[in-house]
């Protein structure tokens, strides 16, 4: 009886598409003089339990598989970075009213999954981010050095 109601419980949460709790995708309005970088990871079992840090400019955030959140950046050069037991990470010239997107996904490593930031055209980014829910208020920090 178990089993059928933890396989009934899995297959809800597969279905469903979003892993973290939150809202589905929203495009929030830009602020005058500043960029957003929407960085998103679709849903994927594998890696699921690791979340770890993604830090875009001064802010910091652990998304979860199926969730995504939006960093408000100053225009000119932004950096988001993750890091695990290997790190990467995408720098950009960001402009004023600009929008864009990265995607986060978690590959095979030695101890632990090894993240990766992926710079993403704005088409394909609308298609696969409409998947995910943003984290819940307060899941994203200021960023402290």
């Amino acid at each position: 009886m178990r089993a059928v109601c933890a396989r009934s419980c899995l297959a809800a949460v597969i279905a469903a598409g979003c892993a973290v709790q939150g809202q589905p995708f929203v495009k929030q309005t830009p602020v005058a003089g500043q960029a957003q970088v929407y960085i998103y990871r679709p849903y994927n079992f594998a890696g699921s339990l690791l979340r770890p840090p993604v830090v875009c400019g001064d802010s910091v955030a652990r998304l979860g598989p199926g969730g995504y959140q939006v960093f408000t950046v100053p225009a000119g050069t932004v950096t988001c970075r993750t890091e695990t037991e290997t790190a990467d990470a995408v720098e950009f010239d960001a402009r004023p009213g600009g929008v864009y997107y990265l995607k986060e996904d978690i590959g095979w490593g030695v101890s632990i999954g090894h993240p990766h930031l992926y710079p993403i055209d704005s088409d394909k980014a609308q298609t696969e981010i409409q998947q995910c829910c943003v984290l819940e208020p307060g899941s994203i920090s200021e960023h402290q050095g």
